[in-house]
């Protein structure tokens, strides 16, 4: 699996960029904010429909301009596809696939794995909750396509009953229809759990390994499911936290509210861990993640490395490259002299200034 081109037109502070890529390590170079990453961000949507910032489709459109337009071509097997995206500033974006316009988004979502790494990811381990879930959905809206219509069913039910829940303060008579809902609820939400309670441990056993080669042994690494709610409990207390639901105007439990814990021992490395015990426990946690991509879809994902190595020792940065093998991989970096001085092989490099990119070699 290998993405061969991008072309870019009103992208963020790109007028227009037309780029083939090596289907080894591609190195884009050059200042802060010239836009490099922005290249990396929309490999991305490409793949996944979303940008890596969580950022709305009006914020990536260029200033000024009512649209853009994303188009890649993937090769799968040497049989390459066409992928057109386009952002509308004001409307849902459109997607076609060799031509064939698309109905709904998550029709592209395995066509293209991608695994994004960027330094805020060495905070995943330290950040609230709803880092460590966007984390797990990813993974697995690319893996399997049952999670993905379970998640985006059980979220369009999340937000009609929470509107429910709010328009009761006006209408009282409205309560009658939450147990629709609740039904509904509770049908997707238990199949995420599930499904997520499976990859927990799938998960596990993968990142234990890593764990103990980028500790030097010192340490072991456990992953634990926190559900909200047990799938079998569900039902009886979403029922028993209505009142509190009704007056909150939101619903309390439920796969929304899932954590991960990751523990060394009796230390719960998100709340007691070292900032060293932190960084090192997300770094296993990404290079477990290209690792669960082989092993569940059969293929290398594309790895995109967003000035991460600068944010990493040396012995990480090996630990790091040495997994890399013969993955497709973006990497983003201000300088390249400590890969000129390094064992490390760059296929293709990219000088990036001001929304320009010419290619080096």
């Amino acid at each position: 699996m290998i993405i061969r081109s991008l072309e870019l037109t009103d992208y963020r502070n790109y007028d227009h960029l037309n780029i083939e890529f090596d289907r080894g390590t591609n190195i884009f170079y050059g200042d802060n904010a010239q836009g490099k990453t922005n290249i990396l961000e929309a490999v991305y949507i490409a793949a996944t429909t979303k940008s890596h910032k969580g950022s709305r489709d009006s914020e990536i459109i260029r200033f000024g301009h009512e649209e853009a337009h994303v188009r890649t071509v993937v090769e799968n097997d040497g049989i390459p596809t066409r992928v057109d995206m386009h952002l509308r500033s004001s409307k849902t974006k459109g997607i076609a696939i060799d031509g064939n316009r698309i109905k709904k988004a998550a029709e592209l979502m395995g066509l293209c794995k991608v695994v994004f790494f960027s330094p805020e990811d060495l905070n995943i381990v330290k950040n609230g909750p709803s880092y460590r879930r966007r984390f797990i959905d990813m993974e697995l809206c690319q893996l399997d396509q049952f999670y993905l219509y379970n998640l985006n069913n059980y979220n369009k039910i999340l937000n009609r009953r929470n509107q429910v829940l709010k328009d009761m303060h006006f209408d009282r008579g409205l309560e009658e229809s939450l147990s629709v809902w609740d039904d509904q609820l509770i049908s997707y939400g238990t199949k995420i759990i599930e499904r997520r309670k499976k990859f927990a441990d799938e998960l596990e056993e993968q990142i234990k390994d890593v764990h103990s080669k980028l500790s030097g042994g010192r340490e072991e690494i456990s992953i634990i499911y926190e559900p909200s709610v047990k799938e079998e409990d569900f039902e009886e207390s979403l029922k028993a936290s209505r009142s509190r639901d009704m007056k909150s105007k939101a619903t309390a439990i439920g796969p929304h509210r899932d954590d991960f814990a990751f523990m060394t021992g009796d230390i719960d490395i998100r709340k007691f861990g070292s900032q060293g015990q932190q960084r090192t426990a997300a770094l296993s946690l990404k290079l477990s993640e290209i690792d669960m991509m082989k092993k569940l879809s059969g293929d290398n994902p594309i790895l995109l490395l967003d000035d991460v190595l600068s944010e990493l020792d040396r012995k990480r940065q090996g630990f790091l490259l040495d997994s890399i093998g013969d993955i497709q991989t973006f990497i983003t970096c201000t300088g390249i002299d400590d890969f000129v001085n390094d064992r490390f092989v760059m296929n293709r490099v990219f000088y990036v200034e001001n929304g320009t990119v010419k290619q080096m070699s």
